[in-house]
């Protein structure tokens, strides 16, 4: 017996399920990522998503989820050269108070929402070719490497602003 059951559902009712939700997370992102740049920046923070996220790939535990590799290698690259670098060049830091803050670009929310129309249409290309749980699949992989690349940016940045104002990084809440 399959771990998940979608046959029941028929693809055009999850095209529309899978966007919305899609849409959802945008604006759900946009959202939590302007409220951030109102809160002091710490190196748990920066380390979180990536880790919280990284328990996605259970999904390939289910055979339908599973993709070939070189189609995970390739989304994996692509979100790790292109779909990273809008965010890397909005994300800059700055010290208030002693504490850092993630200044805020009148540009992230364009980029993010760009990032959202440029994926539904690769959605629209991709599950051409593969099912509509595979597209998922590459999907997650592309975003896993978009997040780890930009997160591993914004934690050299904030060591550099840590350190050249002499504030310690020993603890992961300073």
């Amino acid at each position: 017996m399959d771990f998940i059951n979608v046959d029941f559902i028929s693809p055009f009712y999850m095209r529309i399920l899978a966007t919305t939700f899609m849409i959802m997370m945008a604006v759900s992102v946009i959202i939590i990522r302007l409220k951030a740049s109102n809160r002091p920046v710490t190196i748990k923070k920066i380390v979180m998503p990536p880790l919280g996220m990284a328990t996605g790939f259970a999904m390939f535990v289910e055979p339908q989820m599973r993709i070939p590799i070189l189609y995970g290698l390739i989304a994996f690259a692509a979100g790790w050269l292109l779909f990273s670098y809008p965010l890397i060049r909005t994300t800059h830091f700055e010290m208030k108070d002693g504490q850092v803050f993630a200044k805020r670009s009148s540009g992230f929310a364009f980029i993010l929402i760009g990032l959202l129309v440029i994926r539904l249409l690769l959605h629209e290309v991709i599950e051409q070719y593969v099912s509509i749980l595979q597209t998922g699949s590459l999907f997650f992989i592309l975003a896993f490497g978009m997040i780890v690349r930009w997160r591993l940016y914004m934690l050299r940045k904030y060591r550099d602003v840590t350190t050249e104002t002499g504030m310690s990084t020993a603890n992961p809440e300073a």
